[in-house]
């Protein structure tokens, strides 16, 4: 009778299995994590963020064609191409750019991630599941850097909640932003792009951001830069206040004639209002639901938004060209190798 119960359930697995092959991938992905089997996991308690903020939700939009780095990012997530990193021991390494905008958020604070994906876009949510099998091998090998890397991200997806939401199309930044209500809800949050990234001495940028709209309870607060192209990038008038934030009076989508060279960065904090704002903006730029419009569209009703600029000692790490990738391959290698 046991023999014939076990075989009913071998039987079973099996039909479901081959029904759908992704539910033997989701009912094994959690097993990694036990630390029955696993001595590293041991070394510690999973890396904790320095502050503890009311601020706890991050929006990571990576459904970004990439189209002006084909063909490389035909098949590969430009939000995983690499730049220069210092590992835990000290030595210069590479990591997705991805990874680095995920490992900042964790340590200002942030526990539940919400990454909006869309085609192609399979290879980020595969790194952002931890194979702690792969760390055990690295440490048989002896590669202690790279497996203490590996182990430590883990452990903070393993101490985060991450959720996945698909852009079928790509319908813009706005868009992206939008498919995040549900997770965000009436709470406030951060929206962070996949494809972009600072070298902050302790995060500050991200600090200064969450701690600013913190204190001016505003509905939309951003970083911002001088840039010298300002045609590539949405762009800020405002005034300037006596704490050095700008309260925002207009913003424009790549304009054609640009009225000053403040850009913004991409790196916010907005409450719900910004999706009624979405929902409540036409297509703008290449036919596609801007972020700048729909923030613009909170200025319309007189809501608080305000902009802090970047630090003259923080760098900004832009991937968004081939010149601009080997930018800040240049810029990352020359920070971390000094």
């Amino acid at each position: 009778m046991v023999i014939e119960d076990q075989f009913f359930w071998i039987v079973l697995l099996v039909v479901v299995v081959r029904r759908n092959p992704a539910n033997l991938r989701v009912h094994f992905r959690c097993w990694p994590t036990s630390t029955r089997n696993y001595k590293p996991l041991l070394r510690g308690v999973p890396p904790e963020g320095r502050d503890s903020r009311v601020l706890k939700k991050a929006v990571i939009p990576a459904a970004g064609l990439g189209t002006r780095l084909l063909s490389v990012t035909k098949e590969q997530p430009k939000e995983m191409l690499p730049v220069f990193a210092q590992g835990r021991n000290g030595d210069l390494c590479l990591k997705p750019i991805v990874q680095l905008v995920f490992e900042q958020l964790f340590h200002v604070g942030f526990r539940e991630f919400c990454f909006i994906v869309g085609r192609g876009k399979r290879a980020i949510e595969d790194h952002f599941t931890p194979d702690f099998s792969y760390v055990s091998m690295l440490d048989r090998k002896g590669k202690d850097g790279p497996a203490g890397d590996l182990e430590s991200f883990y452990k903070m997806i393993d101490s985060s909640t991450v959720s996945w939401v698909n852009q079928s199309e790509p319908r813009g930044f706005g868009d992206a932003v939008l498919k995040a209500k549900s997770f965000a809800g009436e709470d406030k949050f951060m929206v962070h792009a996949g494809d972009s990234h600072f070298l902050a001495k302790d995060e500050d940028h991200l600090r200064r951001v969450m701690e600013a709209s913190a204190k001016k309870k505003a509905n939309a607060l951003f970083l911002s830069m001088v840039v010298d192209d300002p045609k590539r990038f949405g762009i800020i008038e405002g005034e300037t206040m006596v704490d050095g934030l700008v309260r925002v009076k207009r913003l424009v989508e790549k304009p054609a004639k640009p009225a000053s060279r403040l850009a913004i960065m991409p790196v916010y904090v907005f409450d719900s209002n910004i999706f009624k704002a979405l929902e409540a903006t036409t297509a703008g730029f290449a036919g596609e639901l801007q972020l700048t419009d729909g923030i613009q569209k909170m200025v319309d009703w007189n809501l608080d938004v305000y902009t802090t600029k970047v630090g003259s000692n923080e760098i900004w790490l832009d991937i968004g060209s081939p010149d601009l990738y080997w930018q800040a391959q240049n810029l990352s290698h020359k920070h971390w190798s000094h």
